[in-house]
C-alpha cells in the first residue's frame, strides 16, 4: 500500500507538473503581481502580501516565500507554491502543497498588510525609538520608568530600535516587568495591547495551570493515578500493559512512553496527524508503546489534549469555561478578551491554540513567578507551580517541568561565559513568558518568526539583555516578584 506522505507528494508533483504551463513570468516580474487574497471551494484563505519580500498570511501567521525562478516560489518549509496565470497573463491562482487557490481579491486585508513593517502607519520608513514609560491602566499591573544599571533606558532603546530594523524578525508584542513594574511595553505589525495573539505551544502552559488547579478538586486525577481507564473509551487499539501504567505526571512532563513525537515527522503521533483525527483524546492513547512511561521524554502534543480532558472531566466543565472561572477572572482578565476554540476533534483548524492579549499573558507570568498568589489570592497552588517550573525531564537538552521548560543559556561576559537558567512557557513564532526571578524579571513576546527554529526571544536575552542584567547590579534574593494590587 503506498503510504500518505508518498500520495500527497504525488498529487503535488502532478498538480505542479499541470500548472507549470501556465506560469511564463520572467524572475523579474514584480512581486505585487501576486497580493491579494486567495481560497479555494473548501472554504481556506491565504494572503498573499509583499514588504520587502513577499510572504503568505494565513491565520494571522506569516511565511516567507522565496522566488525560484518566474512563478514559482518556496516556503521556508521547503514546500513549492505556483502561482497560475489567465490567459491574459494576470495572475488568477495559486498552488500549493496538491490545492489550488483562486484569486478573489486583489488586494489583500488591513490586518495580513500590516505584518509587512514594524510600524505599518510608517511603512518602509527609518525609525527612530526614544524610551518612554508605559502608561498604567489601572488592571493589575502597575508601570513605571526603567532605571539603570541593568535594564536602563539605552539598553531598552537599544532592543526596539533592533525590531524596528528587522535586525530582531517579526517581533509583534514585548513587555518587560522587573521588580514589580512594567518598564517596557512596545507593539508592531499592526498588533497592540487589546488584541489577543495566538500563543501556539504556550497553551501547553495554560493547560497546566488549569490541571494544577483542577487538582485540589476531590474527583481530580492524581499525579501518580493511571489514566487509561479515568477517560470514557472501553477499549485502546495497540494494547499493552505498559499503557495502562501511563499516569497523570507522565503526561505533563511528556514521559508517556506513546510512539508520540512531533519533532518526528515520521511518528505515528507526530501532532499533523493526531490533528486529523475525529477524537484527539482517543488518537493519543490508541497509539503504540515505545517504551514504558517515564523513561524517556518526547514532545507529544496528544498529552497536552489528555491532560485537558482529563482537567474538564474533573470540573464538571468545558475547560475554556473553567479557566475563566478559575484562572482569569481572578487575574481580571474579562471573558470577551480572549479566545480558545478547545474542540478537540479535525473540525478545529486552530489546533487548540488559545489567543491571549500580551498584558494577560503577562498576568500569567506574574502569577507563576509570585508563586501561583495575585494579590491575596491563591489561583494555582505553590507546590503545583514549584513543580511546573522545575526540570521534570529532558527534552532535547533542556529540562522540562508541567508544560513549561527549565532552560539555560551561556552568557558572554568580560569574565567569561556565564550560566543563566531560566523558566519559560513557549511557542512557535516567538510566543513566550520568561521569567528570571533572581533579577525579579518577567518577559513576554508575541511573534510571527514561524518555523524558523531561531525566533528571537533566545537570542535577545543572551545577546542583549542578559548581559546587561549582569553587567549590572548583583542579583536580587530569589523571592517571589509577583503583581502589584491596582492604586
Amino acid at each position: 500500500m503506498i503510504a500518505l506522505q508518498q500520495i500527497r507528494s504525488l498529487i503535488v508533483a502532478l498538480c505542479f507538473a499541470c500548472l507549470a504551463l501556465a506560469s511564463w513570468a520572467s524572475s523579474d516580474t514584480p512581486l505585487t503581481d501576486y497580493v491579494g487574497i486567495y481560497a479555494d471551494a473548501a472554504g481556506e484563505r491565504l494572503e498573499i502580501v509583499v514588504g520587502k519580500d513577499l510572504f503568505a498570511v494565513i491565520d494571522e501567521a506569516k511565511y516567507p516565500l522565496t522566488r525560484a525562478g518566474g512563478d514559482h516560489f518556496v516556503a521556508r518549509s521547503g514546500d513549492r507554491v505556483l502561482f497560475t496565470r489567465a490567459a491574459n497573463g494576470v495572475v488568477d491562482g495559486v498552488a500549493a502543497q496538491g490545492k489550488r487557490h483562486e484569486r478573489i481579491a486583489l488586494q489583500p486585508s488591513k490586518a495580513a498588510s500590516d505584518l509587512a513593517w514594524p510600524r505599518p502607519e510608517n511603512p518602509g520608513a527609518a525609525s527612530t525609538y526614544r524610551y518612554t514609560a508605559p502608561p498604567d491602566l489601572g488592571d493589575g499591573i502597575r508601570s513605571g520608568a526603567a532605571v539603570a544599571p541593568g535594564l536602563g533606558s539605552a539598553v531598552l532603546e537599544q532592543l526596539v530600535q533592533g525590531v524596528l530594523d528587522g535586525h530582531w524578525a517579526d517581533v509583534h508584542g514585548l513587555l518587560i516587568h522587573q521588580h514589580g513594574r512594567l518598564v517596557l511595553e512596545e507593539y508592531f505589525y499592526g498588533y497592540g495591547p487589546t488584541r489577543p495573539h495566538q500563543m501556539r505551544s504556550a497553551t501547553k502552559s495554560v493547560v497546566s495551570a488549569l490541571a494544577g488547579i483542577a487538582s485540589t478538586r476531590p474527583s481530580a486525577t492524581p499525579l501518580g493515578a493511571t489514566v487509561a481507564t479515568r477517560l470514557p473509551y472501553g477499549a485502546y487499539a495497540n494494547p499493552d500493559a505498559r499503557k495502562q501504567a501511563i499516569t497523570l505526571e507522565n503526561l505533563l512532563t511528556m514521559r508517556s512512553g506513546l510512539a508520540c513525537d512531533d519533532w518526528d515527522p515520521n511518528s505515528p503521533g507526530n501532532e499533523s496527524r493526531l490533528y486529523e483525527s475525529p477524537d484527539w483524546v482517543k488518537a493519543t492513547l490508541d497509539l503504540p508503546m515505545a517504551e514504558a512511561p517515564g523513561q524517556r521524554a518526547r514532545y507529544c502534543s496528544g498529552a497536552v489534549a489528555v491532560v485537558g480532558r482529563l482537567t474538564e472531566i474533573a470540573v464538571g466543565s468545558a475547560l475554556p469555561e473553567f479557566a475563566q472561572a478559575a484562572l482569569f477572572g481572578p487575574l481580571g482578565i474579562q471573558r470577551q478578551d480572549w479566545r480558545w476554540n478547545y474542540q478537540l476533534t479535525n473540525q478545529n483548524r486552530e489546533y487548540s491554540q488559545i489567543h491571549l492579549r500580551p498584558r494577560d499573558l503577562l498576568k500569567l507570568g506574574l502569577l507563576y513567578a509570585n508563586g501561583g498568589r495575585w494579590e491575596n489570592r491563591q489561583v494555582i497552588p505553590a507546590a503545583w507551580v514549584q513543580a511546573s517550573l522545575a526540570a521534570q525531564s529532558e527534552l532535547g537538552g533542556n529540562g522540562y517541568g508541567y508544560f513549561w521548560w527549565r532552560r539555560a543559556l551561556e552568557v558572554e561576559t568580560p569574565s567569561g561565559k556565564r550560566r543563566v537558567e531560566f523558566s519559560a512557557a513557549q511557542g512557535n513564532g516567538g510566543q513566550r513568558i520568561i521569567l528570571l526571578p533572581e533579577y525579579g524579571l518577567v518577559m513576554v513576546f508575541t511573534g510571527g518568526d514561524y518555523n524558523s527554529g531561531n525566533a528571537p526571544p533566545n537570542r535577545i536575552l543572551s545577546s542583549l539583555i542578559l548581559p546587561a542584567l549582569l553587567a549590572g547590579t548583583p542579583a536580587a534574593p530569589t523571592t517571589p516578584t509577583g503583581p502589584v494590587p491596582p492604586r
